[in-house]
């Protein structure tokens, strides 16, 4: 295990053979060969539930988003995540809350914090003994075709996935196309059927994947 520094953060490059390497990423189609690491590393392999939705979202998808995130850390879960806007952040955030650990993956080098404006998040996420993880090496800019490799990620190290709001076309549901190929548990959040928001979780719950309305309903499958 390779150890350097970046800011005032020892940047951990993890390889496939590392004991800190997420064992559930090991088994996913053609896994990084390395990933770098800032934080608390050893969270990696406990039990985690990934949780992802709109960038856009509403006040009902913040409100869920920051409860089950807030009752599954308070349960010893780790929430992982993306750190982009809208419901990746208050999933964040929850843990937070809470004082608990949580995982973000970036779709950039560790260096660069895409959105700025979760500089704070990004902060507060090693604050509270969560742990940010890329397969970019350092100087990396966030582009397009990073954040889809990035899904694959958020699915891959999780037990389950949550969405909790999304729309029919979007990242979200692309990183739910990731977590069915993993064989991974997909939940939904209900939704309001007049909302362009819940077109996407609707639609999942149709189609077989777990309705959620209660954190408990999270805990008893995973």
């Amino acid at each position: 295990m390779k150890q350097v520094q970046i800011y005032n953060q020892k940047l951990y490059e993890l390889n496939l053979q590392d004991e800190y390497y997420p064992k559930r990423l090991q088994q996913i189609y053609k896994p990084p060969k390395k990933i770098y690491a800032i934080g608390n590393i050893t969270i990696l392999n406990q039990k985690i539930v990934a949780m992802v939705g709109c960038r856009k979202n509403t006040d009902y998808g913040k409100n869920v988003a920051l409860q089950f995130s807030y009752a599954l850390s308070q349960e010893g879960v780790i929430i992982v995540s993306g750190l982009a806007k809208g419901i990746d952040s208050y999933a964040h955030l929850g843990a937070i809350y809470a004082k608990a650990p949580t995982i973000a993956i970036l779709g950039s080098g560790l260096d660069i914090i895409y959105p700025k404006e979760n500089t704070k998040l990004y902060e507060q996420i090693l604050q509270y003994g969560g742990c940010i993880i890329s397969e970019y090496p350092l100087h990396t800019k966030p582009a397009k075709l990073h954040f889809p490799e990035r899904n694959r990620l958020i699915s891959g190290i999780a037990e389950g996935i949550i969405v909790v709001e999304a729309q029919m076309k979007s990242g979200t549901m692309i990183t739910v196309d990731f977590a069915l190929e993993q064989g991974k548990e997909v939940f939904a959040v209900p939704g309001n059927i007049t909302s362009i928001n819940s077109q996407g979780t609707n639609m999942l719950i149709q189609e077989g994947a777990k309705p959620v309305t209660d954190v408990k309903d999270i805990l008893d499958n995973i």
